[in-house]
């Protein structure tokens, strides 16, 4: 029997949450669970996923058991419920015994709506035994991809998490993830025992993100210097790294450059990657620079960029950690700088890890549609839709190569060259010995070898040395020359160059090195004079966060501001219908707002 509702989802919605509509499917997906059904649902980051538990948990007597992978993400969740008036609380770690020992028996006692909770911590004995003890209405399965073992956030503890379905087997369940292609929904699935389940699946697309992405072996730092300066000056920010010795060289490199950044990786000290978050959660215009250790469930709203220094491994890991861009709908971007060094260095690392053939296989794959993701000359938004098998019927006009169409050129001379060069010099030199062997350079090692005697020697010296790297890079991603695994990364010719050596197929590439597209910044759209009301509202903001130690975003997101901006309510009655204002915060914050707003202004 279903737990009847003792509250309506959308009164819930509007007085708690401040909002006057559901969004597609959330409706649907919380009348499911109300039904007693399990559900499966797929949104993007940002997408609203989160209600979709919490109204039910709210609506139903109980308490919603919501399963979060992260201290930091349950931290998020509980402040912004408690700020709308919601009783909730989190088991983990962090947690005092004393403070541990009042949340279950607030529990016990049928006091709270929502208790987030560690999957490692759920799966011991003792929890079990204190849920089954209490009146659970749902169980909420977040981050529901990382029971995925093909997947880039995999964590072992999700797959022991059928064991909901068999000690609770009346009790709903729902699993939620903004990254999942067919496969990892397949596994999500099997391993969760969600066979029967509803499944709702929303689009993927963030069109409030722009995508940029350029490569070349130099110049990346400098580059995104220019990228932040000229469009993101004073936001919010992450730039990810592959090495942890990368983040701190940018993070050091960004503060001598006068920015507010900040590394963060898994080899600092707990303290000091704790105080790092806490900055970035809590404060204006902190940057962070990470390995992909940071991010997953990072709930802050107003990050309005997001860049990497490092091809991703896959789409599913550049789609997720794009999405930490630009949550409360507002623009933000997504801009990547790569470089032949990142191919070359993850297929390595793909061939030398301990995994089998069928995984390496795998990884292999993934890796070659995040390069085709990178080299392709089409709308970047519809390839990153038609990966997750989604297709969007016309270019987004919202990415780099809508904005500015990419000059392309005929290649196929100068990729005959390149893969005479790999064949002659006998397939086991690097590019940057064969890019010196085409343009003739004198190197005692060339000598050495006789190679200056090639017919090859000398023969690309119409191209720069960017030029030929660049081909080179395109050459690898196309699968028309391979990577020697022995550590020195020797390029060796593949089967499938032999039509374009023979003049059976043509070549055409884009061409690269193009500058940071520059149509319009990609951040709140504020009138010159708004500008001094705007930053008005953000400080009274942020001093209200630093009295409860909270993050700013956690009393009003900026999109909610925004709408104080550009509708500047009259009474408490007019801001009541702004969205983000529920009863709670208009109570405690409306008056205050007000004022600001207005103080300049005749009565």
């Amino acid at each position: 029997m279903p737990i009847l509702p003792t509250q309506q989802p959308v009164e819930i919605l509007r007085h708690t949450f401040g909002y006057d509509a559901f969004r597609v499917p959330q409706e649907e997906v919380i009348q499911t669970l109300l039904a007693a059904r399990d559900a499966l649902v797929l949104m993007p980051t940002g997408g609203g996923k989160s209600l979709c538990y919490q109204i039910p948990a709210i609506a139903m007597a109980g308490t919603g058991v919501v399963i979060s992978p992260l201290i930091a993400l349950m931290e998020d969740q509980v402040n912004a419920l408690r700020q709308a008036g919601v009783a909730a609380a989190a088991l983990n770690s962090s947690a005092s015994p004393a403070e541990s020992r009042a949340t279950e028996e607030a529990l016990l006692q049928g006091c709270l709506d929502l208790l987030y909770i560690a999957p490692e911590r759920l799966l011991q004995e003792r929890t079990l035994n204190l849920l089954q003890r209490a009146t659970v209405n749902l169980f909420a399965i977040d981050e529901a991809h990382c029971v995925s073992q093909w997947g880039h956030d995999f964590r072992p503890e999700y797959l022991q998490l059928r064991v909901l379905h068999e000690r609770f087997p009346l009790v709903p369940r729902i699993a939620l993830t903004a990254t999942a292609d067919s496969k990892t929904r397949a596994e999500i699935t099997e391993r969760l025992t969600l066979q029967e389940a509803a499944v709702f699946i929303r689009s993927f697309d963030r069109p409030n993100i722009r995508y940029h992405i350029n490569s070349g072996s130099q110049g990346a730092r400098n580059a995104l210097l220019r990228f932040i300066r000229d469009r993101h000056a004073g936001d919010a920010g992450i730039v990810y790294c592959l090495s942890r010795k990368r983040v701190e060289e940018v993070a050091e490199w960004l503060q001598g450059e006068g920015l507010d950044a900040l590394p963060y990786h898994a080899g600092l000290g707990i303290d000091e990657r704790r105080r790092n978050q806490q900055r970035f959660q809590q404060d204006e215009g902190v940057i962070i620079v990470a390995t992909i250790a940071f991010g997953m469930g990072i709930d802050k709203p107003n990050v309005r960029f997001v860049a990497h220094l490092n091809l991703p491994k896959s789409i599913e890991a550049y789609y997720q950690e794009t999405g930490r861009a630009g949550r409360d709908g507002l623009p933000a971007e997504a801009w990547m700088h790569y470089s032949l060094r990142d191919v070359v260095q993850l297929r390595q690392m793909i061939q030398q890890s301990e995994a089998d053939l069928p995984r390496k296989q795998m990884e292999g794959h993934k890796l070659d549609a995040m390069l085709a993701l990178c080299e392709t000359t089409d709308c970047r938004r519809q390839t990153l839709l038609g990966y997750f098998g989604e297709s969007l019927s016309s270019p987004c006009g919202n990415c780099d190569n809508c904005l500015q169409p990419p000059a392309t050129w005929d290649a196929t001379v100068a990729a005959q060259k390149a893969l005479s060069a790999i064949h002659r010099t006998g397939q086991r030199f690097g590019v940057q010995y064969l890019v010196d062997v085409l343009l003739a350079r004198e190197d005692p090692r060339i000598q050495q070898q006789g190679h200056d005697r090639l017919s090859v020697y000398g023969i690309g010296k119409e191209l720069s040395a960017n030029a030929w790297r660049a081909l080179f890079r395109h050459l690898l991603l196309r699968g028309l020359v391979e990577v020697d695994h022995d550590g020195h990364g020797g390029m060796r010719l593949s089967p499938s160059s032999r039509p374009l050596l023979r003049n059976e197929e043509k070549l055409t590439l884009r061409q690269h090195e193009s500058p940071v597209p520059r149509q319009r910044e990609q951040r709140p759209e504020i009138a010159p004079r708004d500008t001094a009301l705007w930053e008005a509202l953000r400080q009274h903001r942020r001093e209200l966060a630093q009295a409860q130690g909270v993050p700013p975003y956690v009393i009003f997101h900026d999109a909610t501001l925004m709408e104080m901006l550009h509708r500047r309510p009259r009474d408490l009655e007019a801001l009541a219908a702004l969205p983000g204002i529920g009863e709670r915060k208009l109570a405690a914050y409306g008056t205050s707002f007000l004022k600001i707003l207005h103080r300049d202004r005749p009565s």
